[in-house]
Formats: structure tokens, sequence, C-alpha cells
């Protein structure tokens, strides 16, 4: 084997793990959420910049303005999930690097003169962010379901504030009997992805 990772963990994380559409009623913690984000926040970013924001939607009233914004097809299960976050990059992160500008000096220059850059940094080191996040939901034993079916910017408007630009949904908790809908659609082979020079 060339993988380090024992295969039953290699499971877990990504051959047998799937996209949950249904969940079970088991009540997500905080403190797994913490135990995801003390795993999660280790991921490698530029700058280890950290532009992710997380917004836990737990309360029956701010699942109700949630669900309003979303796509049909993804109304219901959000309505049913225990537990929904909002993802999202934060434009201004740059207000978190002071204590990297001495590693990085660079970085003030990138991130602290143009906003266009920092948004940009911001998007990307967020999605980063965000499918570490996910991994480490199902490293808890966990299902995710991550949507981008919603009007993201109602959701912006409803929980967030201009600085900060929603990326997805993201369900979380115990799959229930029926959580898997499809059959896993196929993935492209080594050969179609991977270009030596």
């Amino acid at each position: 084997m060339s993988l380090v990772l024992d295969p039953a963990a290699q499971d877990l994380l990504f051959r047998e793990a799937r996209t949950a559409n249904s969940f079970s009623d088991e009540p997500v913690t905080e403190e797994q959420v913490q135990a995801i984000y003390d795993l999660v926040k280790f991921g490698p970013t530029a700058f280890n910049q950290t532009p992710l924001r997380i917004t836990l939607v737990r309360s029956p009233e701010a699942r109700e303005r949630l669900v309003k914004h979303l796509s049909e097809g993804n109304q219901a299960k959000t309505a049913a999930a225990p537990l929904v976050a909002i993802l999202s990059a934060d434009n201004e992160f740059h207000e978190e690097l002071p204590h990297l500008l001495p590693h990085f000096p660079q970085a003030k220059d990138l991130f602290f003169a143009e906003r266009p850059v920092r948004e940009h940094s911001a998007l990307l080191n967020a999605a980063l962010q965000a499918a570490y996040f996910i991994v480490g939901v199902r490293a808890a034993g966990l299902a995710a379901g991550p949507m981008t079916g919603a009007d993201l910017a109602g959701v912006q408007k409803e929980f967030l504030d201009a600085d900060h630009t929603p990326l997805m949904i993201v369900n979380i908790g115990k799959p229930g009997v029926d959580a898997v809908a499809f059959p896993r659609s196929p993935r492209l082979e080594f050969d179609q992805v991977i270009t030596t020079v």
C-alpha cells in the first residue's frame, strides 16, 4: 500500500462516505463541532490564513429563516437535519493576520492594500477549509450534506454581512436509514486527471 492511513480510515473519509440526504434524530453536540474544528483548523492554506467562518443554525426560528432561501429540493432535508452550518468566506480575514506578518511580511502588501486580491484569496482558501470541514465531519463519524442550491445573496442578507461571502450550506448528522438517494456517481480515472511534464 502506498498510503499510510489504514484502509478503514480511508473508507470512512472517502471510499464509503457519501453525501447524506436524510439523518437520524440524534443531535450533533457542541463538543463534536469543537472537536471537528480543532482537527481541521490545521489544514494548509496560503499564508496559513483562515478566512472560513461557520454559522451554526440550531434554533427552529433560524432554521425557518434559512430554509426559505434554499432550492425546493434542499428544503425538507435541511429542515430535518440535526445541525446545519452556513460556510462563508470572511473578506476581512486580513485583520486576523498580524500574528503572521513576522513570518510572511509580503502578506501585508498582498492583503492589506487591495480588496479584490483579498476577496479572491478569501474565497479560494475558505473553499479549501470548507473541504477540510466536510472531511472532519466524516472523521467524527457523522455525515455531511453540502449544498449550493440556494439564494446565497438572500442567505448573506439574512445571516451574514457584506464582508462575508456565503459558500455553501452543510447539513450535518448521523445518516438516516435512507440517507443515500442515488448510486455513487462515476469519478474520473487517474489517466484522465494526472499529467506529468
